[in-house]
């Protein structure tokens, strides 16, 4: 008997004349590894609701079709029964944490559900343990970095000692390294522990091939499904983005067999390509030289600034720092390096303790004039900050009449660069939470500022939303805007980014080049910068790997093709 089997189902949420699940007909095995992939507002974190027993119960709206646990209507189930069975991750740790200290947060589901005190001890020893928490042992949950509120809300979930984990883009808010060690995590609860996994992710470099079957998303309906290479396969033939970097490349270079990790690419690659005996001792140089012409002078420059919040912890040490008119540069740093706090001092929101901001070459002081203006653009994490009219389109005029700049084509303009046309009249808190992105960063954007600052805007978006939108801040910087993007997403910012820095305990440990920067790091790279790594260097994109070893991979997968190998 499967662990999950859904029958048919269709969901419409409430007041909504499209249905966000239409015919959804799939099971989960017990032990399995679901990865469950597609564009924003394609029905995946709908159909994890679905999942968890939260639609439509939680959520209204109307529903049709059955969802079994265990061969049991999850519908029918005891709440209390089923949160012992199933749990849920969301994408926002926020959302999910109630209390104010890491240990009771982990035993808050365990007191609700009336375990003895004893049990509740040993259950949040083990899972604090399992996780590796000791260090927020005792700590406010405000003060810990976006990594240990995650794994606290895997911690509470875990203490319930469900069957099935759910989890619904868990590593959005997480650097590199922080999303391996969770995503590893996942892995391990899935093959030591036999846990039933159930992931939704946008970033499919990190977990595509830890899945047993992924299933795709268009439009509320799965359209493909089957093993991670089935599927790769599948995608590139039907045209659908949603594989990984290393696939794309091999099937993009005519390979039929298509590999899912860099092991199994840089194998191949071996058999067709000699190994370049590169100096392992010679050090790459990653001092930032921009040969940009700067007639005009530099659009922000940020002199010994040192910040620090009322515990007193210097958050930023000695930032010097110059963005220039029409640079592209991505933020890089581990969560807790004080990326977020970098670019609040830019926008204004935070005045240093010492140092000094210059605008266009006058200094800032603690006059915002230039921030009132609308010169300076910001764009936080969370955007449901900057969401509070009734409709798309009257945000973006909200903003703008803010600023009395009142220009209709101007809106009409950004929402379709930014593909909101079709939401103009929708409540932005009803789109998903890649377009209540999208509709944020349009709010801050309609000023036509001549800075950009963005926090994390890729987080839930798919592979073609993210191109859009590189794509979008790549023609402002040809115009002469400056744009900064603090990003955990590696791949977006080799894309785009020509200049990345990268912050480590409030200072800037690396500025330069972007293929400096990321073709010589460990972990801040690319998959295809770390296939092909002593094959050919500065390729960061799948792109520059098709261009440089595209004509000689195309021969190879063609006689590996008729010998039976590609």
């Amino acid at each position: 008997m499967p662990i999950f089997q859904v029958n048919n189902l269709s969901y419409y949420y409430p007041e909504s004349e499209k249905p966000a699940l239409k015919g959804i007909n799939i099971t989960v095995e017990e032990g399995e590894f679901l990865l469950v992939v597609g564009g924003s507002g394609s029905g995946k974190s709908t159909l994890a609701r679905t999942l968890a027993g939260l639609v439509p119960d939680f959520y209204g709206g109307v529903f049709s079709g059955k969802v079994l646990f265990k061969g049991q209507d999850i519908r029918r189930m005891d709440r209390r029964k089923l949160s012992r069975h199933v749990g849920m991750v969301f994408q926002d740790p926020e959302k999910q944490l109630v209390k104010t200290e890491a240990e009771a947060e982990i035993a808050f589901g365990l007191e609700n559900l009336g375990l003895p005190q004893q049990e509740m001890l040993r259950r949040v020893a083990e899972v604090m343990d399992f996780l590796n928490l000791e260090e927020a042992k005792g700590r406010f949950i405000d003060k810990l970095s976006g990594g240990q509120k995650q794994k606290i809300a895997l911690a509470s979930v875990l203490a319930m000692q469900p069957e099935a984990i759910i989890l619904d883009e868990p590593t959005s808010q997480l650097d590199p390294t922080c999303a391996e060690d969770f995503l590893n995590l996942i892995k391990r609860l899935n093959e030591e522990m036999g846990k039933t996994v159930v992931l939704i992710e946008q970033r499919l470099e990190r977990c595509f091939h830890l899945a047993d079957r992924v299933a795709v998303m268009k439009d509320g309906e799965i359209i493909i499904q089957g093993t991670p290479q089935e599927v790769a396969s599948g995608s590139i033939d039907s045209g659908i983005p949603f594989i990984p970097p290393v696939a794309r490349f091999f099937a993009g270079a005519g390979f039929s067999n298509i590999p899912v990790t860099v092991k199994e690419g840089r194998s191949i690659l071996k058999n067709y390509l000699p190994l370049q005996n590169n100096d392992a001792d010679s050090i790459t140089q990653t001092g930032f030289d921009n040969n940009k012409e700067r007639k005009n002078g530099e659009t922000i420059a940020l002199k010994k600034v040192w910040f620090s919040y009322d515990d007193k912890k210097e958050v930023l040490r000695g930032i010097d720092l110059q963005i220039f008119p029409g640079e592209f540069v991505a933020i890089l740093g581990a969560n807790g390096a004080g990326k977020s706090t970098l670019l609040k001092v830019m926008a204004g929101l935070l005045y240093p303790n010492r140092g000094k901001i210059m605008f266009r070459g006058k200094a800032c002081g603690k006059n915002l004039e230039v921030y009132r203006q609308g010169k300076v653009a910001y764009l936080s994490q969370n955007p449901n900050d900057y969401l509070f009219q009734d409709t798309v389109e009257q945000e973006l005029f909200f903003t703008l009449k803010n600023f009395d700049k009142p220009d209709e084509g101007r809106v009409d303009n950004l929402l379709e660069k930014l593909d909101l046309n079709r939401h103009k009249h929708r409540n932005p808190r009803d789109l998903s939470s890649g377009e209540r992105q999208r509709v944020a960063l349009a709010s801050v954007l309609v000023t036509e500022p001549e800075l950009v600052l963005l926090d994390e805007p890729t987080r839930g978006m798919d592979y073609a939303l993210k191109a859009d939108l590189g794509g979008y801040l790549a023609d402002l910087c040809k115009g002469g805007v400056s744009v900064a993007v603090v990003t955990h997403d590696v791949e977006f910012a080799a894309e785009y980014a020509e200049r990345v820095i990268i912050l480590y305990d409030g200072r800037i440990v690396s500025d330069g080049n972007a293929k400096q920067i990321l073709g010589s790091s460990m972990f801040y790279s690319t998959q295809m910068a770390r296939m092909c790594k002593g094959f050919a260097e500065d390729i960061l994109t799948v792109e520059e790997a098709l261009d440089i070893l595209g004509p000689i991979i195309f021969r190879a997968g063609a006689n590996a093709a008729e010998r039976g190998m590609g």
